[in-house]
């Protein structure tokens, strides 16, 4: 597994936290006045009033971002990976984006119905430093969670373990370092990122980066969506340090631009 020190202590911390107390059995019911709502749907309806136009500025490295919009934690075929990341804002995007992504997840309900998508983070309410990503910051990037197959066959099993799968570790051929029957499924990742180019463009945006543990790529242009993929001309990243690219092999890292 990644070794990232404070990365894993605030993961620590987070599970220590995040726990609740046990529930004691009670023989009244509950006054309806005494439920708490739910703050993960609160969070997301408190910001659907703002209609106005989204503002991207400087880069994903140096910048900021105003009138983003919040995805929802979940839908139809996607889920949000983390309840703890979303409460702290970290799944605001530009709204072009926003709706890029979405429709993206719409056009792959019908395309592939059984499949939960994972989204992982994207950029603060204003943009800005997002600790611990070095860009994420005007509201164009998006972490995309890996698909992955379990023995061959598509599963989600990691998809609501939290901030810990960015921890996850795959090996050079996508093959999970910690039980080998799970592995990427590299053809719906080169799949889902052809449709997402699809719909960026009807938004008047385009990828501009992808960013993918250099040594999977292979793999994944191997794939009969991964070969539309490579001719397609989307950029992926082609020279990382080594802690970022030891980083991306369990997500793949998407940064979009305005036209």
């Amino acid at each position: 597994m990644k070794f990232i020190p404070i990365l894993f202590l605030l993961l620590v911390i987070q599970s220590c936290t995040g726990q609740t107390e046990s529930t004691k059995s009670v023989s009244q019911p509950i006054p309806e006045k005494s439920i708490k709502p739910n703050p993960v749907q609160g969070l997301y309806d408190h910001y659907q009033a703002n209609t106005s136009p989204s503002i991207s500025s400087g880069t994903v490295s140096n910048g900021t971002l105003k009138n983003g919009r919040i995805f929802p934690f979940k839908g139809p075929n996607f889920i949000y990976f983390d309840t703890t990341s979303y409460l702290n804002k970290h799944a605001f995007t530009h709204e072009k984006v926003n709706r890029t992504v979405l429709a993206t997840y719409k056009k792959f309900e019908t395309l592939l119905p059984a499949f939960e998508f994972g989204l992982m983070e994207c950029s603060n309410e204003h943009g800005g430093k997002i600790w611990p990503h070095r860009t994420h910051q005007n509201g164009l990037s998006v972490d995309f969670m890996s698909p992955l197959l379990k023995n061959g066959v598509s599963c989600t099993d990691f998809n609501t373990i939290g901030l810990p799968h960015y921890l996850m570790d795959f090996d050079e051929n996508g093959i999970y370092t910690e039980d080998p029957t799970y592995s990427i499924d590299f053809n719906l990742m080169a799949r889902h990122i052809l449709i997402l180019n699809e719909e960026a463009k009807k938004q008047g945006l385009k990828i501009e980066k992808v960013i993918l543990k250099i040594a999977l790529k292979d793999n994944l242009f191997a794939t009969e969506y991964g070969k539309k993929l490579k001719a397609s001309g989307i950029y992926f990243a082609t020279k990382l340090s080594d802690l970022i690219d030891s980083l991306h092999d369990d997500h793949y890292h998407v940064d979009f631009t305005l036209k």
